[in-house]
């Protein structure tokens, strides 16, 4: 096992099968730069157009169509001291006569302040003078390749990953992916300094970061959507539109899960969820929304 920093001078906007930009092995570890979702590093320079331009991608030797790749979110910092939101909610977010009340989509931009733990707006309103919201970094766009030579815009999601902006892609989280081509081929990037559930603004704190993650391959593992796993509990994304569908992606995962590993047939999988399941509006704002079903692991540890 070896780790790996590695500082991209490609980035791409379709998550696809584009030649490889690194090569590594299940159990590496690669630390990598990443540009925030305009395209712009550490030193607010432009290196690559939007939306959300991907590092990697990283090939992971073995990986084959029908396996799963594990990505353990080790670390993410931020690299700049400010990141930028878009002003207002998005506007079909709200009710049709309150759009014309919403305040213009601009760019406003935020102070990023690691040692207090702080991210605080440059130019509040007088009633938010003396607000601020702690960092809470997270992946806002990720996956891997999708079969059939499909390339797939970072402004979107699907079964592969993608631009799903769920606030529970965060550090300490294991993410997985089904492998649809050989090596996985994955990407990764657009990281939030922090966001609320839906991304209802249309941004979340957005900013260049690093990212350390650890890849584990899963060989012979079934699965259709992106799964996720941290400290106190599981959990399955669904991406689609309309809002329903995502759901209905996301538990039907979560129902597959609990029959491979759980033991689970379909009419317990269907008692146990339904007392136990909790969802989570991931994004609202993309074209493809994204919905994660979840499960708490003190309600899965009475299955044991």
């Amino acid at each position: 096992m070896a780790h790996h920093n590695f500082s991209p001078s490609t980035y791409f906007q379709t998550i696809g099968s584009h030649a490889a930009a690194l090569v590594i092995a299940d159990g590496d570890t690669v630390t990598v730069s990443t540009l925030d979702a305009n395209g712009y590093d550490l030193n607010n320079a432009h290196q690559a157009a939007d939306p959300n331009p991907m590092s990697g991608p990283f090939f992971i030797e073995g990986a084959a169509p029908g396996d799963a790749l594990a990505v353990e979110i080790i670390e993410i910092e931020m690299t700049r001291a400010t990141g930028w939101t878009r002003q207002g909610l998005a506007w079909h977010l709200v009710d049709p006569h309150q759009v014309r009340a919403m305040p213009p989509r601009e760019k406003i931009f935020w102070d990023i302040n690691p040692r207090q733990n702080s991210i605080t707006l440059q130019k509040p309103p007088a009633a938010l003078k003396d607000w601020s919201i702690p960092i809470v970094p997270m992946i806002g766009c990720f996956g891997v390749a999708p079969d059939g030579g499909e390339a797939i815009s970072t402004a979107t999601s699907g079964h592969h990953g993608g631009n799903m902006d769920y606030r529970g892609f965060g550090e300490g989280v294991t993410a997985y992916f089904p492998v649809s081509v050989p090596g996985a081929l994955f990407f990764l990037g657009d990281v939030h300094g922090a966001q609320g559930d839906g991304e209802i603004a249309g941004t979340g704190i957005e900013t260049s970061a690093e990212i350390t993650f650890k890849v584990r391959l899963l060989k012979n593992r079934k699965m259709r959507w992106p799964r996720g796993e941290n400290e106190t509990s599981i959990f399955t994304v669904g991406n689609a539109r309309p809002l329903d569908q995502a759901l209905q992606h996301a538990t039907t995962e979560m129902l597959v899960w609990l029959e491979q590993d759980y033991g689970l047939d379909k009419i317990a999988a269907s008692h146990f969820l339904g007392m136990n399941v909790r969802y989570d509006v991931a994004n609202v704002f993309n074209p493809a929304y994204s919905v994660a079903c979840r499960l708490e692991k003190s309600a899965l540890a009475a299955l044991k």
